[in-house]
């Protein structure tokens, strides 16, 4: 199991934030979240997120999310219709699952959200999944 911290790309984090039911790290590009044990993951607690993470990041930018779970926690799915409904946008949303209890909800996400969900056993790959479509997608835009 693997944690955001221990790998190499901490060196250019941009800011950590921790709340009581997780902690993100914020990236050019990039958002990696740690939750809590036992949390529940519901859209207030995203809102508060999508809005660090615009502040931190802008809103202009390619981002992509990874959830590293950690820790066994649950997601609300159909919260993902609340993201849509206010017109957010996720582009690249990956999760790494070191057990299948955290595959568990995978199967219920996938059913709201609107684009691929990409699975990893390695937080390591993911985070150079994430990153090599956030620069394929800036680099279509420029």
């Amino acid at each position: 199991m693997q944690k955001v911290r221990d790998l190499a790309i901490f060196k250019k984090i941009k800011e950590v934030r921790e709340y009581e039911f997780g902690v993100f790290y914020f990236f050019d590009g990039l958002v990696i979240s740690e939750m809590s044990e036992g949390a529940t993951f519901d859209w207030d607690k995203a809102e508060k997120i999508i809005s660090v993470a615009y502040e931190i990041l802008g809103k202009d930018k390619p981002v992509a999310y990874i959830s590293n779970r950690i820790h066994d926690y649950s997601v609300v799915p159909t919260d993902w219709l609340k993201f849509y409904k206010n017109r957010h946008h996720l582009e690249f949303y990956s999760i790494v699952a070191y057990n299948k209890s955290g595959l568990a909800s995978v199967i219920l996400e996938k059913m709201f959200f609107r684009n691929k969900i990409k699975q990893f056993s390695d937080l390591e790959d993911a985070v150079q999944w994430s990153l090599a479509k956030v620069s394929e997608k800036m680099n279509m835009s420029a």
